[in-house]
């Protein structure tokens, strides 16, 4: 067996996407740092995201600036900065590319819709540009309400993941923490891979595994109860004539569907269906959500063809810091027990501002702890698309 300790500014277990931001923003600051991930990079949160880098209008529809759409409003422009290469403190994502540089947003013929749009232009960094019909997609211009332009990008949040990892070789591995002990001046941690292991020394433990968040704190002795998780049930749209579309149908103060277009191995087209109809589906079978689905898309998009289309569904339940009622948090949190930090970005977009976050609680690097890099560990690949394990069906 082969043995070897380092000692770290932080440690940080979990390599979904604000385990790997938070580890490029201390890194960037001077502080020496490793990521752990014992399974796959993204798997869980990231990848059954639908990569849209918000900025709040969807938590305006109400008519008014809340808490959340306060939160996430910045982030659109710290992103197209990184995915341009020309962020001054964030990661060059320019190899990454985009989906799509912006979303569209559509309304039902409802009264209480055309009302929601007007009330969403209110406070937003990013407010939505009316287009006329002969500006608008193909399928989108039979629509009976307006029809927007929203400039959110979307993401491919696997090629982003694997960006960030590429810029930190021998920080980020693949392994198990075995055991975690709080000392006076921060943590020991054991980590296993096959027969190599690794004893850390740490002044910080980041935890930002997800799922995993609840079964860290556990075996540290502390509440679990401080996560909650919030189901939803994915629906997905695979066929060949399916035209890229991303965006959000609002109904009202709700966004009743939210499309994406991914692209599966042989690149076939792929909506990802979110929005309310991923939070009804939760209370039906997995027959009954794609029933519902067809129905929904049909019903907001008129003149869509699915007789060629399969469908698929898959779980995505959220693991969020605790709210009552089980809601949605407004914005990113950090629990900080000591030298442990737990972290909950909420959403995909949020990944900076939870980074950021963790950095001032870290404060300045310890100069002598400056360890070097892993040498001759594995790093994780990352997880597929939701899209590459489903049980495809197709609909009569």
């Amino acid at each position: 067996m082969s043995v070897s300790q380092h000692d770290l500014d932080a440690l940080i277990i979990g390599g979904g996407i604000a385990g790997l931001w938070t580890l490029h923003e201390l890194t960037r600051l001077g502080h020496s740092c490793l990521l752990v991930e014992r399974n796959a990079l993204g798997r869980g949160q990231t990848v059954w995201s639908q990569g849209i880098i918000h900025g709040g209008l969807k938590y305006t529809l109400a008519g008014m600036m809340n808490p959340s759409a306060e939160a996430i409003r910045e982030m659109p422009r710290l992103w197209r900065q990184c995915l341009e290469g020309v962020a001054p403190a964030g990661p060059d994502l320019s190899a990454a590319g985009v989906r799509a540089q912006h979303c569209h947003l559509w309304q039902t013929s409802s009264i209480a819709s055309r009302v929601g749009m007007i009330g969403a232009r209110v406070g937003l960094r990013v407010a939505p540009v009316v287009l006329d019909k002969p500006n608008r997609p193909i399928i989108l211009r039979e629509c009976p309400g307006i029809v927007a332009r929203l400039d959110e990008q979307v993401i491919d949040p696997a090629a982003v993941l694997r960006t960030i990892a590429d810029q930190h070789p021998g920080r980020v591995v693949r392994g198990e923490i075995e055991a975690v002990t709080v000392e006076n001046d921060g943590v020991r941690a054991r980590v296993q891979s096959g027969l190599r292991s690794l004893t850390l020394t740490a002044r910080w433990l980041v935890m930002s595994a997800g799922h995993g968040n609840a079964a860290l704190r556990t075996m540290l002795g502390l509440h679990a109860e401080r996560m909650q998780v919030r189901p939803l049930r994915m629906v997905m749209v695979r066929g060949e004539a399916l035209p890229p579309l991303f965006g959000h149908c609002v109904d009202g103060a709700k966004t009743r569907l939210t499309i994406t277009t991914a692209k599966d191995t042989i690149g076939r087209p792929v909506w990802q269906l979110g929005g309310e109809i991923a939070e009804r589906a939760v209370l039906m079978s997995e027959a009954e959500a794609i029933s519902f689905a067809r129905k929904e898309l049909l019903a907001v998009l008129p003149g869509l063809d699915l007789a060629r289309c399969e469908f698929a569904t898959y779980d995505a339940p959220r693991a969020e810091a605790a709210m009552l009622g089980l809601r949605r948090p407004d914005d990113a949190v950090v629990f900080e027990d000591g030298p442990l930090l737990t972290v909950f970005p909420t959403k995909l977009a949020l990944a900076p501002r939870v980074a950021g976050m963790v950095a001032s609680l870290v404060g300045d690097p310890m100069s002598n702890r400056a360890a070097p890099p892993i040498q001759g560990w594995d790093r994780p690949g990352v997880a597929p698309g939701p899209w590459e394990s489903a049980a495809w069906r197709g609909v009569e």
